[in-house]
């Protein structure tokens, strides 16, 4: 059995078709939504949840939502989170209504962070940032859980919707943060369909499932408020440098976070683990295992759009056409541009002075 996944710890994944099985996801079908974005087309989002009530609305043009969160606890946020931001942008650019909450209450809760410390680096960085990834602020509804009265009144509702050892059993334990943390986020999750019934989204990487389980698990506990089932798309995580199955910023040698300077990111794709063979001779003879090379996973993930670009690359490290050498340099390259046109809409981002926050 797949161990239970913590959104608060450390635990991996190690087998993403397990995880299915166990946890009762949906394989994505890539089929179901038009022009699928390239996370989609190449895999990286691989199951969800009740995608289907999302799929409809899409193709009726009913209303339906997507909601993510932010959480202010850094100066920086961490390369991968960018896979949330585009997908929360192919929805958006297909009819979905948008929700971002700064999730100060439980970086308070979870993390320390004060709450006027949460809202000055959601202001002056996490929403740029998120901005500058793709997110179009003008279909975007912002707001503070603190400020949320609605979403904190749900979450106390919610809170008496559960028992202990029901929580234990998502999330492995339980502490009056943690709880709190859970059912806020619940509120948060739920919080659009107060103004309108509607399916919604939830776009995260697969250890914040439990947030969707101990969600959907309420939902059919509180009838009498006839909520959609929140739906829930789950990505692939973007592995760490040196091979493991997700970067973390307890290893910053092999992470990549936003912004960053890209001669210091090169020296750290010069360094990632390859998929090439150990002399020259035997990489033009045999070619390279392509699966195992983390500069070619940043190409697929986040630095070429193209997929008939991505192919060629694919096809001549395969053959040994192209050395590993060649193909850091091209990440090095490519990662060069991503950050340079990062931080110029960053730097446009900031100066948007209107913001579509809800006022409570």
């Amino acid at each position: 059995m797949t161990k239970i996944i913590d959104p608060y710890g450390s635990a991996l994944v190690e087998d993403y078709e397990k995880l299915i099985k166990d946890f009762g996801l949906e394989h994505f079908n890539l089929k179901e939504f038009p022009d699928g974005n390239k996370l989609m087309r190449r895999g990286v989002v691989f199951a969800g949840r009740d995608l289907k009530q999302i799929a409809k609305a899409m193709k009726e043009k009913k209303p339906f939502y997507v909601l993510s969160g932010i959480m202010p606890t850094n100066d920086k946020i961490h390369f991968g989170t960018k896979q949330v931001v585009e997908n929360i942008a192919y929805f958006q650019k297909h009819g979905a209504n948008a929700y971002i909450l700064i999730a100060d209450l439980e970086a308070a809760a979870a993390r320390g962070v004060s709450l006027e410390e949460g809202k000055k680096r959601a202001m002056d960085f996490h929403i740029p940032a998120y901005i500058a990834l793709g997110l179009d602020p003008k279909k975007t509804t912002f707001y503070f859980q603190s400020e949320n009265k609605d979403v904190v009144r749900l979450g106390f509702e919610f809170a008496r919707k559960i028992t202990l050892n029901e929580f234990k059993a998502i999330y492995g334990d339980a502490d009056p943060g943690k709880i709190m943390s859970a059912v806020i986020q619940a509120g948060d999750i739920l919080y659009p369909q107060l103004k309108e019934r509607m399916p919604g989204i939830i776009p995260v990487g697969i250890d914040q499932d439990p947030h969707i389980r101990l969600t959907r698990d309420i939902v059919r506990r509180s009838k009498d408020k006839k909520f959609f089932l929140p739906s829930s798309l789950y990505h692939k995580y973007t592995p760490s440098l040196d091979g493991k199955l997700k970067m973390s910023k307890s290893h910053p040698q092999s992470c990549i976070e936003l912004p960053e300077d890209p001669k210091v990111v090169c020296k750290k794709i010069q360094r990632a683990v390859s998929g090439g063979k150990a002399t020259l001779e035997e990489h033009r003879k045999l070619g390279a295992e392509v699966e195992k090379d983390m500069s070619f996973e940043l190409l697929k993930q986040h630095l070429i759009e193209d997929d008939k670009e991505l192919d060629k690359i694919y096809k001549a490290y395969k053959s040994g056409k192209m050395t590993t050498g060649e193909l850091k340099k091209l990440t090095c390259e490519k990662m060069a541009e991503f950050m340079d046109d990062f931080n110029k809409k960053l730097k446009q981002a900031k100066k948007i002075n209107k913001l579509n926050f809800v006022k409570f």
